[in-house]
């Protein structure tokens, strides 16, 4: 596991007011914050690493928080969400296979990011494979997708990943390349609080995870978005050919790990904002139930045939 990074703000003249307002809200009332940023300042996010590993070295990544337009405020895309940071921080649990030479290796592992608002994520992970190639996605307000290529080129990955605009819910056609196989992972962070959003979303997930036994997707979530919604998504996942694999609550700033629990009695907002959930979707069957359904008539045709 990681050492735990530190974030920053940096800024020429005084401290963000914003900042200092997340900084008291856990000081004064041991409320802890469900994102950081505010527009016009940069973020510094310190990867320390994994010590020993030579795929997981110590990187340094500077944010610019995203803007919109005011018809899509509603996106609550303006800020970086600590479970980005959270995913971030455990950037070695989607188990990336360790990078080889590119002549050996003429398939490189290609991951997905939906609703990646700044991007940390897929610019830490495009910083520590380089053959990887990575593909980050938000929705097409034109600041939004702006800040975000702002970010992918000041962090020197443009070379292995790259800024599509999209709708979830959408043709996931310009994502997919020419050879439209999908994505071996894909990963989302903070994507689940609106339940209206919720079918939209997992069928932009079903539509661009590659249909292999191996390949995974990675939700994280703030317990802030509410337990309800986030059983709400889980059942929605399944009921379009997904399942969990694995799914956990994680404190955010410690180490210890529990159960998903869709109630906790007694669990205030305070409790809630510790933790993120960590949910671990699979193809429930990797080959798609119409393609089941042909082979099942083609192999009683020819059953039929032969008698």
């Amino acid at each position: 596991m990681p050492m735990v990074q530190s974030l920053s703000m940096e800024s020429e003249e005084a401290a963000d007011p914003e900042e200092i307002l997340f900084e008291s809200l856990d000081a004064i009332f041991d409320l802890k914050p469900i994102s950081v940023g505010s527009l016009g300042s940069s973020f510094v996010y310190r990867y320390d690493g994994i010590e020993g590993s030579r795929q997981y070295t110590p990187h340094t990544i500077t944010l610019d928080t995203p803007d919109t337009k005011a018809a899509n405020w509603h996106l609550h895309a303006s800020a970086i969400w600590v479970s980005s940071i959270y995913l971030a921080d455990h950037i070695s649990e989607i188990e990336i296979p360790p990078s080889i030479p590119p002549q050996d290796n003429p398939s490189p592992p290609c991951v997905l990011e939906l609703g990646a608002s700044a991007g940390l994520p897929s610019i830490l992970l495009s910083k520590l494979f380089p053959d990887v190639s990575a593909t980050v996605t938000d929705y097409p307000d034109e600041a939004l997708i702006g800040t975000l290529t702002s970010n992918v080129r000041r962090n020197d990955v443009a070379l292995n990943c790259r800024v599509v605009p999209y709708a979830w819910g959408s043709d996931p056609s310009p994502l997919l390349g020419a050879d439209g196989d999908g994505f071996d992972i894909i990963i989302a962070a903070d994507t689940l609080w609106n339940p209206e959003l919720h079918h939209i979303l997992i069928d932009s997930l079903t539509k661009t995870l590659k249909r292999t036994s191996s390949s995974r997707i990675h939700l994280i979530a703030g317990l802030h978005t509410g337990r309800y919604t986030i059983q709400a998504a889980i059942t929605c996942a399944e009921r379009m050919d997904l399942e969990i694999e694995s799914i956990l609550e994680r404190e955010v700033d410690g180490s210890s790990q529990r159960p998903w629990c869709v109630y906790r009695e007694g669990e205030d907002e305070q409790a809630r904002r510790r933790w993120v959930v960590w949910i671990k979707l699979k193809w429930a069957s990797p080959t798609p139930a119409s393609t089941q359904h042909r082979t099942r008539s083609l192999t009683s045709e020819r059953t039929i045939m032969n008698r």
